[in-house]
C-alpha cells in the first residue's frame, strides 16, 4: 500500500512569546498565518487533503495545523502531541508508529531540526525547510508502524514562494 506522510515545519512566528510566557506559547505573524493558508489550499487542489494531522502541542505548530485544516477545507482530525514539541527523529517515528495502519495520508507538523532529520532518515537527503515548507513522502509499507530508515522516497518540498510562482495565471 502506498502511504504518504506531508511534513510541515510551522509558519513563520513571533521571535518572542508573550510576557511570562515560554518559546512553547509562540503565535503566528501574520506572514505565518497567510503561509499556512496557502499550504491548505495548495494540498485541497491538488486532492491530497490529510486523512490525520498529528501537531505539536506548540502555539505556532497548532495554528499552523488549524488554519491549513481550515484553509484547504479538510475533515481530517487534528491531533495534538506534547511529545512533538521540540522532539528528536526516533520520536517522530515513535508518533508515527502509532497511527492506525487504515491512513493512508498523514500530516505531521512540528519543529526544526527535527523534521529536517526526520526526512533525512527517512529518505537519505536533508533538505533545506524553511518555515512553512511542506515535503511529501512516499512509502510502499502495510502501515506507519513499519517506517524505517530510508524507506521512503521525497516526491516533492515545496514552499508558501514556490507555490505562489507556480500558481495558474487566469
Amino acid at each position: 500500500m502506498t502511504l504518504s506522510l506531508y511534513v510541515l515545519r510551522h509558519a513563520k512566528a513571533e521571535s518572542a512569546a508573550p510576557a511570562g510566557a515560554g518559546d512553547h506559547e509562540r503565535a503566528l505573524r501574520r506572514r505565518g498565518r497567510k503561509s499556512a493558508r496557502v499550504v491548505g489550499r495548495f494540498l485541497a487542489r491538488l486532492g491530497e487533503a490529510p486523512e490525520c494531522i498529528l501537531s505539536s502541542s506548540a502555539v505556532r505548530a497548532r495554528e499552523t495545523a488549524e488554519l491549513a485544516h481550515e484553509a484547504g477545507g479538510w475533515n481530517a482530525p487534528i491531533e495534538t502531541r506534547q511529545a512533538l514539541y521540540a522532539a528528536a527523529p526516533e520520536a517522530l517515528l515513535h508518533e508515527l508508529g502509532s497511527c492506525a495502519p487504515g491512513l493512508q495520508r498523514l500530516l505531521l507538523v512540528g519543529h526544526q531540526p527535527g523534521l529536517s532529520l526526520l526526512i533525512a532518515e527517512l529518505t537519505g537527503s536533508e533538505p533545506d525547510f524553511p518555515t512553512a515548507a511542506l515535503a511529501r513522502i512516499d512509502f510502499e509499507l502495510e502501515g506507519w508502524n513499519a517506517l524505517a530508515p530510508l524507506s521512503g522516497r521525497l516526491a516533492w518540498l515545496v514552499t508558501p514562494e514556490t507555490i505562489a510562482a507556480f500558481r495558474p495565471r487566469a
